[in-house]
């Protein structure tokens, strides 16, 4: 079965993110190299951040059938380049995070990762809280798993 790759900066909330779509509620750890889970791919912070690291996340989405681009509803500025999306040869959409924060603006989130991603749904959603975490779920299983009741 194909997987879904997640990318997005450090302290964005993607390994979070991960444990809420399988229903767990323990703290997540930093990830600290690609991490295989079931259907998806969690990647560390830094790949998407330094563009020395942009091969490998090219290169590990040829195991993927979707590339999920996270953005912390809590930062003021986009980490991803114009156009990011485009350059994966699969499927994009993205998830914006934290949207329970206080200083959360989940507006200006959707804004600013709509420059790198053009196209493609965004889902809000908030981990600890459990919002747009089932829909968002629905969405991932229905491109790596169309049909079956994972």
């Amino acid at each position: 079965m194909k997987k879904v790759m997640i990318i997005g900066a450090v302290g964005a909330g993607k390994s979070t993110l991960v444990k809420a779509l399988f229903g767990e509620r323990q703290p997540a750890a930093k990830t600290q190299s690609l991490v295989y889970r079931d259907w998806i791919i969690d990647t560390p912070g830094e790949y998407s951040e330094n563009p020395l690291y942009y091969r490998s996340l090219m290169a590990t989405s040829h195991e993927a059938a979707a590339v999920l681009l996270v953005h912390d509803a809590t930062r003021e500025r986009n980490y991803f380049p114009p156009g990011f999306a485009s350059g994966f040869p699969i499927p994009a959409l993205g998830a914006v995070t934290k949207a329970d924060d206080p200083k959360a603006d989940a507006k200006r989130a959707v804004s600013l990762l709509r420059q790198s991603l053009p196209e493609g749904d965004i889902y809000i959603t908030s981990s600890l809280q459990g919002d747009g975490v089932e829909t968002l779920k629905r969405k991932l299983l229905s491109i790596v798993a169309p049909g079956s009741d994972l």
